[in-house]
């Protein structure tokens, strides 16, 4: 159990979102944690909902004296950015994470942490399970595979929820509503490669990583290298022949962490090009380093015409800020991030995740990346595509939202639209009338492993909610 006694009076949001951590949920492995909401919905008699896509809603009706007013939604999604450190033996399919109280912090021993969106699992169950929180109607929404292209969100049925005022719990910064963001899909590139018959090869084994990294539309402006960019690079000035190569997890993650094995190459010339690599980007990236071990075995190492493809193309796609909004300062308006990379057999798969404000831009960018893989003789496909989400002049749940806000703390909150993607898009399309705001506490570093959740943050953000149902 967390150690929190100062917090004694919140403490199901801790109990719960330490129940969830011990479920293995990475995107695509929603299946146990779905289960788990069942049960958690079946014990306590509550209305359930769960289709086929893992999309999970519980239903609880009004307390006395709320049951007139309007019904609200509390969303957030199940699956969560599944990644560790390299020295991590955990297996992050089949085992729970291992939490930790660190002073004010929550995080996780050498793997991301999972409060994005752990914390909207945690609030909404402890609402759920309470007796002594007013609220009007409330349905809580549970989206699976939000990470990999909101695809729970898309396959959501419309009569799945019937409030029409949703609070999205999948922010990150306390004191901040965001009102709308950007639209975003997911671009696959598909290489063919090919091989020589199999020799006995001296190999080096080269794993590039400690990369920053992080979320691909909340950090995609900060600079941040992209680790299988700069391994590209590398082996661009190295001259070396691939057998295999790998990085990222997840299209909308910053890869930290890439790894390949290259046939016949000469140490010292590898190694000055990863020097030389990590000299340039050592102001950005000071942690990041380089490991190389030499070994001896029988491979078919990729054919020169296709490892030379293969990292030239690496270095023609484009990954980071496009542009910026000329309407509001500092905002990204369109971006990419090369997240994905597997070479590993007769092909190289690389997944984008493209992000824009604008529709025409999204298109644009995909229709470059279109043109860069056909250059190559490689295939291109688009999928997992969201609409932005369209800022609402008059909203009835954000004036609350603000009321309560300064009402609470004497200051008004920051109300903003993100780069970022959020499932308020897909959801407003398919709820007519749906009034959305997404909200939630301090997190760091998010889908990383120095990912961290302020304990302070995560109990303030909770009584606030609880204060926008009472007054809602």
């Amino acid at each position: 159990m967390l150690n929190v006694p100062e917090y004694k009076n919140e403490e199901k949001i801790f109990r719960f979102f330490e129940e969830i951590s011990k479920i293995p949920h990475g995107s695509g492995n929603t299946g146990a944690i779905a289960d788990y909401l069942v049960g958690f919905a079946k014990e306590r008699g509550l209305e359930y909902i769960r289709d086929g896509y893992d999309n999970v809603v519980i239903k609880k009706g009004a307390t006395d004296g709320y049951e007139s007013r309007p019904g609200v939604v509390l969303q957030g999604h199940l699956d969560m950015v599944a990644e560790k450190t390299a020295d991590s033996a955990k297996n992050m399919e089949t085992d729970g994470l291992d939490i930790y109280r660190d002073g004010d912090f929550i995080k996780a021993l050498g793997t991301t942490l999972g409060a994005d969106d752990g914390v909207s699992i945690a609030y909404a169950l402890a609402i759920l399970d309470s007796e002594d929180i007013p609220h009007p109607a409330l349905e809580a929404l549970f989206t699976s595979d939000e990470e990999i292209g909101l695809i729970g969100a898309t396959a959501i049925s419309e009569g799945a929820v019937k409030g029409r005022m949703l609070i999205n719990i999948d922010s990150d910064a306390e004191g901040i509503l965001t009102v709308g963001c950007a639209g975003g899909m997911r671009s696959d590139i598909t290489l063919p490669l090919s091989r020589e018959p199999k020799r006995k090869s001296r190999l080096l084994d080269i794993d590039l990583h400690s990369f920053k990294g992080g979320h691909s539309g909340v950090e995609i402006d900060k600079g941040r290298v992209n680790a299988v960019k700069a391994m590209a690079e590398a082996l661009s000035l190295a001259g070396a022949r691939l057998v295999s190569i790998s990085g990222g997890n997840a299209d909308n993650a910053i890869p930290r962490i890439v790894k390949c094995t290259l046939a016949d190459a000469e140490r010292e010339k590898a190694c000055a090009a990863f020097d030389a690599v990590l000299e340039k980007y050592k102001d950005i990236e000071p942690d990041a380093v380089y490991t190389v071990t030499e070994s001896e075995d029988e491979i078919s190492p990729l054919t020169a015409e296709s490892s030379d493809k293969l990292i030239s193309l690496l270095n023609a796609l484009p990954s980071g800020v496009i542009a910026f909004s000329r309407d509001i300062e500092g905002l990204v308006e369109t971006s990419l991030n090369l997240g994905i990379l597997r070479a590993e057999g007769d092909t190289a798969e690389i997944s984008f995740s493209v992000r824009s404000a604008k529709g025409d831009e999204k298109r644009k960018l995909g229709d470059t990346l279109r043109k860069i893989a056909e250059d190559f003789g490689a295939e291109y496909g688009e999928r997992g595509a969201y609409p932005a989400w369209e800022y609402k002049k008059d909203s009835h749940l954000r004036d609350v939202m603000v009321r309560t806000y300064e009402n609470m703390y004497g200051k008004s909150p920051e109300v903003i639209i993100i780069h970022a993607g959020l499932e308020c898009g897909i959801l407003s399309e398919k709820l007519a009338g749906l009034d959305s705001v997404s909200i939630g506490p301090d997190a760091y570093d998010i889908h990383t492993t120095e990912e961290r959740l302020s304990i302070p943050s995560f109990v303030r953000v909770f009584e606030y909610i609880k204060t926008v149902l009472k007054e809602i």
